[in-house]
């Protein structure tokens, strides 16, 4: 077992060096995965070798000596561990390396270097990841999750791992090649940003919902879709239909049924949530409020999320809120999580909670539209030991109730506000550095607390600047495939799938 993961924006000047990194060796990293428990079936199917699997929080480009330490010590496990009958390779699919353009492919290809030919390899992956050929041909079997937000995560490792063993055990005599199954893999020019392709909404429900009936169909093993990455500006970055199996036919039918379904619907895809201005959407927020008791309303800063790869220190929407009168004299309270900066933080600590600070907040990693953004008000509360944020503050000034971090942290979590001091639940309006809303955050524009409420009434996606901005066109892609839409909307691609098998000779394109 072996793999990077981070999904890395090309357009956040943040670079994601050895700190970014959690990295799992041995026991760790065997028991990090909920189905390898010891006397479990996948568990006792085989002898595993955990050798390094190094997980990131996305961020900017990964540094270039981050990542050739890391992709040394996997080569150094496989050579000095091997030889392996399979490799399992738990990657994003999204990690760009400062002056790379296939980061996962350099990575794949050195991995089936070091193993050989023979090892059997499964690939799993995010479904924001990208697929090139490089990729494509180190593997064997290939998938993705099937679900954004991402709640199959554990279940997509599993099957990765699952499929992989049936495929061992299936081997006939020594015969390596009568394992390996064919892979059908279409590239479809389509590029759009997570926000937009969510698996709770139309299109994307029904077109994935497509995906485990190609699955079941006879001759296949499995099938995938890959939404790609839209923050990177690389040739590899579009979405990809990958089906394997043993029936050329069918894999190749399915692959191109599917890509069909997703080029035909490009123009249907939509925000997951109403897609506004950040003026409007507080707008929003407080007409909604005054027409009703239901609280709270959420608004998804969503141009500087650190979950999509954005920097977590532009402090542009904290300064519009630090700006709107609405907020001033407290009677309104809003929370805005969250902005990373250490100075600051110090700073707070410093005076102690209940002290009036006057901070510089934010800016000093991406910049954007407004730099540091001046901050005057009382220490709330300071919040020590969180194993992503390090020490937290809460700085009040009105009813802007500013979230402060030592690092970057996503707050996707009710708990990542009540451990400091603050209840969601009882804020007129929470601001969160994210997209599309995780589970809980999700819930506070649906349940008890929004009491009368349809699913996402109480919620806008604010367009934000940032290095995820969701304006995709304003960023200034440049090296993307021709004929990508939406960058280029005339383009009239064939659809047709590449069939390749890996065998002992090399790569075989039917």
């Amino acid at each position: 077992i072996g793999g990077i993961s981070i999904e890395s924006s090309t357009f956040s000047p943040h670079v994601s060096g050895d700190e970014a990194f959690t990295e799992r060796r041995g026991d760790v990293l065997i028991g990090y995965y909920p189905f390898m428990e010891p006397g479990s079936e996948l568990r006792e199917a085989a002898d595993w070798v955990p050798l390094l699997q190094a997980r990131s929080l996305p961020g900017g480009a990964v540094a270039r000596e981050t990542y050739e330490r890391l992709k040394a010590e996997i080569l150094a496990g496989i050579a000095e561990q091997g030889p392996f009958d399979a490799f399992y390779f738990d990657i994003h699919g999204a990690m760009s390396v400062v002056g790379m353009t296939d980061a996962e492919g350099d990575l794949g290809s050195a991995v089936r270097e070091a193993l050989g030919a023979d090892t059997f390899v499964s690939t799993s992956m995010d479904l924001h990841g990208n697929v090139s050929r490089t990729l494509l041909d180190m593997s064997d079997l290939i998938t993705c999750y099937r679900m954004a937000p991402h709640e199959d995560h554990w279940n997509t490792k599993q099957r990765a791992i699952f499929n992989m063993l049936e495929r061992l055990r299936s081997s006939v005599g020594s015969d390596v090649d009568a394992r390996r199954p064919y892979k059908a893999w279409l590239p479809v020019p389509v590029l759009l940003p997570g926000e937009k392709t969510s698996t709770r909404i139309e299109p994307a429900r029904t077109i994935y919902a497509e995906v485990p009936a190609s699955e079941a169909r006879a001759g296949v093993i499995d099938s995938s879709i890959w939404v790609g990455y839209a923050w990177a500006d690389e040739a590899r970055c579009q979405a990809v239909v990958v089906t394997t199996g043993d029936d050329v036919e069918a894999i190749r039918e399915e692959t191109e049924r599917l890509g069909k379904l997703y080029w035909d619907a490009r123009d249907d895809f939509a925000f997951v949530a109403d897609a506004l201005p950040l003026a409007a959407s507080i707008d929003a927020a407080l007409a909604s409020n005054a027409a009703s008791d239901a609280r709270p309303y959420v608004i998804s800063d969503s141009g500087d999320n650190p979950t999509a790869g954005g920097a977590g220190d532009v402090s542009w929407t904290l300064g519009q809120l630090l700006a709107r009168p609405e907020f001033a004299d407290g009677t309104i309270n809003v929370v805005h999580a969250s902005i990373f900066d250490a100075a600051a933080v110090a700073q707070a600590v410093a005076a102690g909670v209940g002290a009036t600070v006057s901070l510089e907040v934010g800016g000093r990693v991406d910049g954007g539209p407004s730099g540091p953004v001046a901050i005057t008000g009382e220490v709330f509360s300071i919040t020590e030991g969180d194993s992503d944020a390090g020490t937290q503050v809460v700085v009040k000034a009105g009813g802007v109730h500013a979230i402060i971090t030592e690092r970057r942290k996503p707050f996707h979590h009710i708990a990542d506000f009540t451990q400091l001091g603050i209840d969601p639940n009882s804020m007129d309006i929470v601001f969160v550095k994210i997209g599309y809303l995780e589970p809980e955050l999700y819930a506070l524009t649906t349940g008890e607390a929004a009491t009368g409420s349809t699913p996402g009434e109480r919620w806008k996606l604010a367009l934000t600047p940032g290095g995820v901005d969701q304006d995709l066109l304003r960023l200034g892609h440049s090296h993307l495939e021709p004929g990508v839409f939406p960058f280029d909307p005339n383009g009239a691609p064939e659809l047709r799938a590449v069939i390749t098998r890996r065998t002992a000779d090399g790569i075989e394109t039917i």
